[in-house]
């Protein structure tokens, strides 16, 4: 049977209580800010067309059910937009703004994104599966299997690590794709980028959660921690 190691805390809280944090930041900033109407009357839906006239991004756009569900697909070139993204506020311009930042790193072959897109499905599988196996390679004590699992388990921290710096670039274009178009002005600017920043904390959350559970396996196979088994 698995075990509980008290140990583990000392890894997962960390990560937990930022990814906490994250979570409540951005709901905070979202209540806010999309509650308050642009200046200049544009909804998210035309800052989108807009941003993308004049930037020179020829791509599809598509509603998505939901809040905060926007995002941009490399696959077929197109942005989802949320039910919450076709309002006239702050908050939505910001959203469909950082969506068009990932349509311009894609246009410019930015190679961060090109990577993270390149490891999904290897991702996508090493993140249920690298658990599985260390786990019961240290169960049953076959070291080999459970050094599998972590290896598995480390494209999931690479993923994690890889989408910083695609989320920040994003939001840093997002910001001067703004600024240069006039849609937002002044304080709205900055409530756009307390948006912004808020959204990118969990990407921050996400990472180090990665990062320190992968650290917590490789201390149980270092010895920090006795193995238990019933």
């Amino acid at each position: 049977m698995f075990f509980f190691d008290p140990t583990y805390l000392l890894f997962a809280l960390p990560g937990l209580l930022l990814a906490l944090w994250a979570q409540w930041q951005v709901k905070s900033a979202f209540n806010t800010y999309s509650k308050v109407s642009t200046s200049r009357h544009v909804s998210g839906l035309e800052a989108a067309k807009i941003l993308m006239r004049n930037n020179g991004l020829n791509i599809g756009i598509q509603g998505i059910a939901g809040q905060l569900t926007d995002h941009y697909d490399p696959r077929d070139k197109s942005i989802s937009l949320s039910d919450s993204s076709a309002d006239n506020s702050i908050a939505a311009v910001a959203v469909v703004a950082h969506e068009l930042g990932h349509a311009q790193q894609d246009a410019e072959n930015y190679f961060p994104l090109k990577l993270r897109g390149a490891i999904v499905p290897a991702v996508q599988i090493g993140g249920w599966v690298g658990p599985a196996l260390f786990f019961i390679g240290f169960l049953i004590g076959i070291t080999e299997l459970a050094w599998l699992g972590v290896l598995a388990f480390a494209l999931t921290t690479i993923f994690a690590l890889v989408t910083l710096p695609v989320e920040f670039d994003a939001s840093n274009r997002a910001m001067r794709m703004l600024q240069t178009s006039g849609i937002l002005v002044n304080d709205e600017l900055t409530g756009a980028r307390k948006m912004l920043n808020a959204a990118a904390l969990t990407y921050v959350a996400a990472a180090l959660q990665s990062i320190l559970t992968m650290l917590y396996y490789v201390m149980l196979l270092g010895g920090g921690s006795r193995r238990g088994r019933r």
